[in-house]
């Protein structure tokens, strides 16, 4: 192992990122120090590097180190670590995946079981790069797992590119249909074909939806949603008519809307009209709008006089990952988990890569350390 390694230090919003070499940090006892192989640059990333998801709302310190998304090898283990979550052995050169949160395991929330909710949780992308354990991100060379945090050893036949994304995107997804309660033979609308919209549209198939009806203004993502499962797609750049794509929605449900409509591109104008596709008694699960200060006229009574429901779902509780993981062993051959990552970028080249995401030039950008 190094005596340093590298991170692509974040300053600011639209600021360029710049390399800095940090001192590698011992594991402490209950910690995992871990190699980063990959690295996504996920929704949350772009929002904060743009500045509309402010990281000091949740106690951020600058100059941090983004990423969150991500996955690799065992660098070194603290003392007392020697299993993962479900009790398999760990040894240095592991392949593992690891939640990107930590609850504390005392307060309020985490003795309900609601750890995303906890009063002292400690994320990614907050601390303070200059200060230790200084691997406070996924875009460095290495990421020190606080001691508590879930942790998974993956199997053996899930490649990197596959596993990246199952700590970030795909559990949060698992956890927002869990939230909705979706049920066998329901029918789901899902706002977004971004990587958390084509898993969603593959989680939605697994839980046994009937229908799933995918929107965006992107073909070739439309097209990635049909190779995920989804039934319909609708290209809002040519269907520009919002009635008319809630007319569409009922026709295919009956005329009663859908059971479930999941929001995954974080703008609030689309929010009023996926209301408008829910059936009565239907859900709507919002996850994209992490970003504070949006608005958007919205008729409350859609939601009263039709008994809908609204859910904001933030983070996942910790053992949604491993259903993440066993969802990609299940799947590895039958969906093309490998074409969600369409471009990857050295970790020097991080200025780019985060160009070409914001540009939405590529389906999902990587970084390797």
């Amino acid at each position: 192992m190094s005596a340093t390694g590298r991170v692509a230090l974040f300053r600011g919003p639209r600021q360029p990122f710049d390399m800095a070499e940090m001192p590698v940090p011992e594991p402490r006892p209950g910690a995992v120090l871990v190699r980063v192989r990959i690295a996504n640059i996920c929704g949350s990333d772009l929002h904060a590097w743009r500045g509309d998801f402010r990281l000091a709302g949740l106690g951020g310190k600058l100059p941090t180190v983004l990423g969150h998304e991500m996955t690799g090898t065992i660098a070194a283990l603290g003392r007392d670590v020697d299993r993962d979550s479900n009790g398999e052995p760990l040894h240095e050169g592991d392949h593992v995946v690891f939640a990107y949160f930590t609850g504390c395991g005392h307060c309020p929330s985490c003795l309900r079981g609601r750890r995303a909710a906890c009063d002292h949780i400690d994320m990614a992308m907050t601390g303070d790069a200059t200060e230790w354990p200084h691997f406070v991100g996924g875009y460095g060379e290495y990421f020190y797992v606080k001691p508590g945090s879930t942790i998974y050893k993956v199997p053996p036949k899930l490649p990197l590119e596959i596993v990246a994304g199952a700590n970030c995107a795909l559990a949060q997804v698992i956890a927002g249909f869990e939230r909705a309660n979706l049920s066998f033979d329901e029918t789901v609308v899902i706002q977004g074909a971004g990587g958390l919209g084509l898993y969603a549209t593959a989680v939605a198939k697994a839980f046994g939806a009937r229908l799933v009806v995918v929107l965006d203004a992107i073909s070739d993502r439309l097209a990635m949603a049909k190779r995920f499962g989804a039934d319909v797609t609708i290209n809002i750049a040519e269907e520009t008519d919002e009635k008319s794509r809630v007319n569409q929605v009922k026709a295919l449900t009956d005329g009663r809307g859908a059971d479930i409509v999941m929001e995954l591109v974080g703008r609030a104008d689309v929010v009023p009209e996926g209301i408008r596709m829910l059936a009565q008694f239907g859900r709507y699960v919002g996850i994209g709008n992490i970003n504070a200060g949006q608005s958007h006229p919205f008729d409350p009574s859609r939601l009263v006089m039709t008994n809908k429901s609204m859910l904001g779902v933030a983070l996942y509780e910790p053992y949604t990952l491993g259903k993440a993981l066993r969802f990609l062993e299940r799947n590895r051959d039958r969906l093309p988990l490998d074409q969600l990552l369409s471009a990857k970028f050295p970790l020097d080249q991080i200025n780019e890569a985060f160009a070409q995401a914001d540009r939405r030039a590529v389906l999902r950008a990587s970084l390797v350390p």
